[in-house]
């Protein structure tokens, strides 16, 4: 039982992000895939516990990366190209600390980044993708995450914010925030 929780989990916490790209996906070259793998997700949900053990979860999961992927590419081309000074805001970044308050952040790919302790205060996060960003005591007072790509609670719940913060509708404000 304990081995079929641990594939349902991931399978749901896929889920969880083919909705919201299911929501971004804006042609259907995109918005096919998405609704397949979500039907293919939930046919493996439905099957009794042996059976999902043995489902090929990393297959599934190298497809959803690829089609958030696009998705995020997608969504992220609305937004003004790169400066020259976000050479660093790239996916998987080491941004731990960082004062990024002052850069534009706006369409940037922060998949997988590390965004401990970094000072986002004020910032619009609009179509940044923060797919499995770190954002523990990251400072979130003011900013603006309401369109930002990818976002969960548990990285809501590990970043600071306040009244101000604001969130995806999907997301509830954290009660250890400051008013």
């Amino acid at each position: 039982m304990f081995s079929a929780f641990a594939v349902v989990r991931q399978l749901h916490e896929m889920l969880w992000y083919l909705v919201e790209a299911a929501e971004r996906a804006t042609t259907s070259e995109l918005s096919e895939p998405v609704n397949q793998l979500r039907d293919e997700i939930l046919q493996t949900l439905a099957h009794d516990a042996s059976e999902i053990i043995t489902s090929d979860v990393e297959h599934i999961r190298a497809a959803v990366r690829q089609v958030l992927i696009e998705v995020s590419d997608e969504a992220r081309g609305g937004y003004a190209a790169a400066e020259a000074d976000m050479s660093d805001l790239r996916p998987s970044a080491d941004l731990v600390g960082r004062d990024l308050r002052s850069i534009r952040l706006c369409g940037a790919d922060l998949r997988g980044a590390y965004l401990i302790a970094a000072d986002l205060r004020q910032s619009d996060l609009a179509g940044v993708d923060l797919l499995g960003a770190d954002l523990r005591d990251a400072r979130l007072d003011g900013a603006d995450l309401s369109n930002a790509l990818f976002l969960t609670q548990l990285q809501v719940d590990a970043a600071q914010g306040d009244n101000a913060t604001l969130l995806p509708a999907a997301l509830s404000r954290p009660r250890h925030w400051i008013a």
